[in-house]
């Protein structure tokens, strides 16, 4: 699912000297970009770089690479500090994890997360908070149990699991959430 949201092109053209040359991606010509649930236009980020002569008469190379900033298929890590930057000002649905390096459950679920968050990129958003690191966010949601998984959509909390459960329980619950 990462792949649908991030997207690079390269091309690279090679000319002699006083010969014309058209580039795929000439001022002239227009770039349609492939739109998918999870690729907003607004994430995209262009750059290009401009073809350089060498003395033998042929270009080193010409690009356009287009890259997608937000495709991101791994949990985050978000504390007091970010907290409202990146859930609660969150357009995707958000997944939370509230753990502690101490927690043995929570080390066991920590793979299932990371697997939900490549198998949803683009169409979720999933972080983990470090209840050690910082207790505010914590105590603010009523933490009492780690490992516990807070869902939110539009800024608001929708759900929580309390416990080291099965990925379907997550799936099911994510699903629930997800705009299809």
């Amino acid at each position: 699912m990462a792949l649908e949201n991030c997207l690079q092109l390269s091309t690279v053209c090679t000319t002699r000297v006083g010969a014309a040359a058209h580039h795929p991606f000439s001022s002239t010509d227009k770039f349609v970009v492939p739109t998918s649930n999870g690729l907003k236009k607004s994430a995209l980020k262009f750059s290009s770089s401009s073809s350089s002569f060498s003395r033998s008469g042929k270009s080193q190379k010409s690009r356009f690479i287009c890259k997608a900033r937000e495709a991101v298929n791994e949990v985050q890590v978000v504390n007091d500090s970010s907290w409202n930057t990146l859930v609660i000002a969150s357009e995707n649905p958000v997944l939370v994890e509230f753990w502690a390096p101490w927690c043995g459950p929570c080390r066991m679920i920590a793979p299932v997360i990371d697997e939900l968050a490549k198998e949803y990129a683009g169409k979720i958003s999933c972080f983990k908070l470090n209840t050690d690191e910082s207790p505010n966010t914590a105590t603010q949601y009523g933490i009492r149990s780690i490992p516990t998984v807070l869902f939110f959509k539009n800024g608001e909390k929708k759900e929580s699991v309390i416990g080291a459960v099965p990925k379907s329980t997550l799936s099911a619950t994510i699903e629930k959430y997800v705009d299809l």
